[in-house]
């Protein structure tokens, strides 16, 4: 059941018009949430900016960096994958996308409603504190002294839900938090102690995350991993099993948790960590409509 969230004068309804209601969606996660599609790979149905879909990009920086997080509300179009930057009054679009794009397209497109994404992604992120050197996700993280990916985050959806007139046509906006669409887990699988308690992480950091908008029953969408090698000697990733163990078992034990993965081989671009373009868009449109099967329910 969806619950409209509670964010005391930051979301005041005008009593002189009707606002518009959107349903909003978290996407986070390391690179491949990032997104490296090339905009110029798009078709053309995507080159333009989405209909009835509005987009908050956090800025994503390196732990203990300033300005992580920032970024101001606009419409979702290509340019959000890696390489994009934002500060609290611009937005640095890139040549690439992640799977945003097809997302946000693909589920106004099922439920004929108004979309809203926050997106925070940072690539070479790990959920284990200490196993990457690209940022954690860590909620402990030196004893809370310092910033990281978990801090980013959080000024991610401060600053997105500040703004009681996100679309700006003077209307106060009705944002009805949806569910969290999580596409994480290589720096884990790269990392043997990390992936061996990449379960336990996972739980936590979802449940926080879920309280960061008001809902312990708020949907969670996992994308999974995939290895450019497909045989134990070629991975990239040594201990992608345990992480693919875990995020089953997370599922299983999580009513309101959904699991979606490819159903062919995946192509990857040539330093085979990251998709070829086309499935940017697949796994966007695989998120899409479990969001919309949850819906539903």
């Amino acid at each position: 059941m969806l619950k409209k969230l509670a964010l005391c004068a930051l979301l005041a309804v005008s009593t002189q018009s009707k606002a518009d209601d959107y349903l909003l969606y978290f996407m986070g996660g390391q690179s491949n949430m990032e997104g490296f599609g090339f905009n110029k790979d798009l078709p053309a149905q995507y080159k333009k900016p989405v209909e009835n879909t509005l987009l908050f990009f956090g800025n994503p920086v390196a732990d203990d960096a300033l300005n992580g997080g920032k970024g101001v509300w606009t419409n979702l179009m290509p340019g959000f994958g890696t390489g994009a930057r934002s500060t609290d009054h611009s937005i640095i679009l890139s040549e690439r996308f992640g799977p945003e794009l097809s997302f946000g397209k693909r589920l106004s497109e099922l439920t004929d409603k108004k979309i809203a994404i926050i997106k925070y992604a940072r690539g070479g992120s790990s959920i284990a504190l200490g196993a990457s050197g690209f940022g954690t996700w860590g909620q402990n993280y030196a004893d809370n002294t310092k910033i990281n990916q978990w801090d980013n985050f959080q000024t991610t959806v401060r600053a997105a839900l500040a703004n009681n007139d996100i679309d700006g046509d003077g209307v106060a906006d009705t944002l009805v938090p949806a569910g969290i669409i999580w596409m994480q887990g290589e720096a884990d699988a790269y990392h043997e102690q990390a992936s061996k308690v990449y379960l336990a992480n996972l739980t936590s950091l979802m449940n926080d995350m879920k309280m960061t908008f008001g809902d312990k029953e708020l949907p969670i969408i996992l994308g999974r991993i995939e290895d450019s090698g497909k045989t134990p000697q070629t991975r990239m990733m040594p201990y992608i099993e345990s992480v693919w163990d875990a995020q089953k078992k997370y599922v299983k034990s999580n009513a309101n948790a959904h699991l979606v993965a490819f159903d062919e081989p995946v192509e990857f671009i040539e330093d085979k960590w990251h998709y070829k373009s086309n499935y940017y868009i697949k796994l966007g449109n695989l998120f899409a409509e479990k969001a919309a099967e949850t819906l539903a329910k």
